[in-house]
């Protein structure tokens, strides 16, 4: 790399407020101080004034609320609120779902286990869409359908597994939506990366953070990760089991895993 782009790359990057760590943007979130002085997340970071900047996980943005770290980087008397760790939890969630509504109206969705098989054999698909609240033996079904479809390339399909049935329904506007397959495009591309910057801030590469809230409970037996959906769920305030056929109930009680590699690093 030559010294000019060097300087390119040294001028991007920024220094974590909590950690003192230095990272590129992508890897942070920038805050600045609104009109009536509250410490506001700048997630698009394009908002007007000074911004400070924290590593994008969770367990970052608490300490620096705790420790008051806000007001002595920005030198002044800011209002953080107790709850801002959770306000930017939701404010990325709604972006990934807002992702997928868009993908939804591009045509790139395709809901219902009996669909999938169809979609898999006729287009390329970038992920599947599990819901939290739905039975592992329904995201087993559909993992043996896409072993038999796939073969080999079936471990390396994302499998999404993030949210209750009830926040697909909203965002692909129809109702019961337990399962789906995303095809691949422009606008899936743009949801995969707000579930990764979702799932980063939720547990982060350090694994500081509550193992639980990024969706994974730990490895099995055979050391594959396990994806946890009814404590995430209860967590949420997640509504009853939505299903798109009776077999679909899950319990609201029990680990859910495909039992198909789904890890969360491939999303």
């Amino acid at each position: 790399m030559d010294q000019a782009g060097r300087k390119a790359d040294k001028d991007s990057e920024r220094t974590c407020i909590v950690t003192r760590e230095i990272r590129a943007p992508s890897q942070m979130l920038r805050f600045v101080v609104g009109p009536d002085g509250d410490v506001v997340p700048d997630l698009r970071r394009n908002l007007p004034g000074r911004g400070v900047w924290v590593s994008a996980e969770a367990v970052h943005v608490a300490q620096a609320v705790k420790r008051q770290l806000f007001a002595k980087a920005f030198k002044d008397k800011v209002r953080a609120s107790a709850s801002l760790p959770e306000d930017i939890d939701r404010l990325l969630e709604q972006q990934a779902l807002q992702a997928l509504s868009i993908c939804n109206k591009a045509g790139l969705v395709t809901a219902g286990s009996a669909k999938i098989e169809k979609v898999l054999g006729s287009a390329p698909v970038a992920a599947l869409l599990h819901a939290t609240d739905g039975s592992a033996d329904g995201v087993r079904k559909v993992g043996q359908v896409v072993t038999r479809t796939k073969g080999e390339a079936a471990a390396k399909l994302p499998r999404i597994i993030l949210f209750v049935s009830s926040q697909l329904d909203l965002a692909l506007g129809r109702s019961n939506v337990i399962h789906a397959a995303l095809k691949s495009g422009a606008a899936s591309e743009a949801f995969l990366e707000r579930c990764r910057r979702l799932v980063y801030y939720r547990g982060g590469m350090s694994g500081e953070n509550t193992l639980g809230r990024l969706g994974i409970s730990g490895p099995d037996a055979s050391g594959v990760p396990v994806v946890a959906g009814a404590d995430d769920r209860n967590q949420r305030g997640g509504g009853p089991d939505h299903c798109d056929d009776q077999s679909e109930k899950g319990s609201g009680a029990n680990v859910m895993t495909s039992g198909h590699v789904p890890r969360i690093e491939t999303i």
